[in-house]
């Protein structure tokens, strides 16, 4: 079976009611149920340390990918934190486009804009803890399990992915 093609493009103001209806969606509410993205607000900012990406096959929006500098982020989610990381949020809002390869693509893709960056040494993820096909998801992607956490009233598992990790996953798929 040959990769889904996936093209990622800057997410835009007028991406507002797409994002919010997959915010209202139920596989997207179970991975997510207490985040508020603050959309009207956050679409029309560009902090250099961070990236809103959407997700597009033959066209049609499927996704989105969040891309942060956790040290430099202003909300200070993931707590004081070293340089040299990244942490990816993601998802298929649309349900029809489940299960068809697109997240691992779309995640493919995300690594290496963020592993592009030479001082970049991991890259963290967060999932609910009770969401055990992210796990998998991830593990396969080759993310190790770091520990687990609480952020806001989400109790997460924190997976991470090193450089050298990186490599070696993407040298064993070629």
């Amino acid at each position: 079976m040959s990769k889904p093609v996936i093209k990622l493009r800057h997410a835009v103001p007028e991406d507002l009611e797409l994002l919010r209806y997959w915010d209202d969606q139920p596989h997207v509410v179970s991975s997510d149920p207490n985040d508020d993205w603050g959309w009207e607000t956050e679409l029309r900012r560009s902090p250099a340390w961070r990236e809103h990406l959407i997700a597009e096959v033959g066209g049609r929006p499927i996704g989105f990918i969040q891309i942060i500098d956790p040290a430099l982020e202003d909300s200070h989610y993931w707590g004081d934190i070293s340089p040299g990381l990244r942490a990816i949020d993601i998802w298929i809002g649309e349900a029809d486009a489940l299960g068809k390869g697109y997240g691992t693509a779309m995640m493919e893709q995300a690594l290496e804009r963020c592993f592009k960056d030479a001082a970049v040494r991991a890259v963290l993820i967060d999932p609910l803890a009770t969401n055990t096909a992210a796990h998998r998801f991830y593990q396969r992607l080759g993310f190790r399990f770091l520990e687990e956490r609480d952020f806001g009233d989400d109790h997460c598992f924190v997976y991470q992915l090193t450089r050298d990790q990186y490599l070696k996953t993407t040298q064993d798929m070629t």
